[in-house]
């Protein structure tokens, strides 16, 4: 069986009991970064093996891991936070398990973009999630379609890329669009910032952005 289990996005305490029940149960933990579930792993007292599992060696280690289930191993896959395969590694894997009639099961839990879009304030009753924009290629078609959308849209942003991406907002002239940008959600240092794209953009001008940024964008002006 395949179990893809949800870890924290900030306070390890925000763990499910029935998460920690499957890590200990697992023959075999697949992890985004074995570093960062070691700590997960070392907090809670569960020594289980881990093995890498992410974006650069996926397709390569597939079907070991899938051969590996197929003998009746019982294994898990996380990712370095929030559910896997939303904006993680996970899909592969689901993917081939289901086509092979391997009995696959995700816990609910931590997803970064559902507290984002709440205490956003924006609409709720039906939105988009993006996940992470192009870098380059492809990258200003998408914010325009984006644009269009009529409904609340949810991004994912890197804390190097977020003034650069809130200046392409405002050459699309969308100064008065309205924003919300949560960070380090369920951490120490968590913020959320609303307000129009040209207000946002000067708040982290003035103070540099920091951690893991979940943006809401809504589909209205003020």
């Amino acid at each position: 069986m395949l179990t893809l289990v949800p870890t924290p996005i900030g306070n390890l305490e925000d763990i499910t009991l029935r998460a920690l029940q499957s890590l200990r149960n697992a023959d075999l933990i697949l992890a985004e970064d074995t570093r960062t579930t070691g700590i997960l792993l070392k907090h809670f007292e569960i020594k289980r093996p881990l093995a890498s599992f992410h974006i650069h060696n996926e397709h390569q280690r597939l079907q070991s891991f899938m051969q590996q289930l197929k003998d009746g191993l019982n294994m898990v896959l996380v990712s370095d936070a929030g559910t896997p395969a939303i904006s993680d590694p996970g899909f592969l894997l689901v993917r081939e398990a289901i086509k092979n009639e391997i009995e696959v099961q995700c816990l609910p839990g931590p997803t970064a973009f559902v507290p984002a879009l709440v205490v956003s304030g924006f609409s709720t009753d039906r939105f988009i999630f993006e996940g992470f924009l192009p870098q380059k290629k492809g990258r200003q078609t998408k914010l325009k379609q984006i644009l269009e959308n009529n409904c609340t849209t949810i991004l994912y942003e890197s804390p190097h890329r977020m003034v650069k991406f809130l200046e392409e907002l405002m050459a699309l002239n969308q100064p008065e669009r309205q924003i919300s940008v949560s960070r380090e959600i369920s951490k120490k240092f968590e913020e959320t910032v609303r307000g129009s794209v040209s207000d946002v953009l000067n708040h982290f001008k003035a103070t540099p952005p920091k951690g893991e940024f979940v943006v809401c964008l809504s589909h209205e002006a003020a």
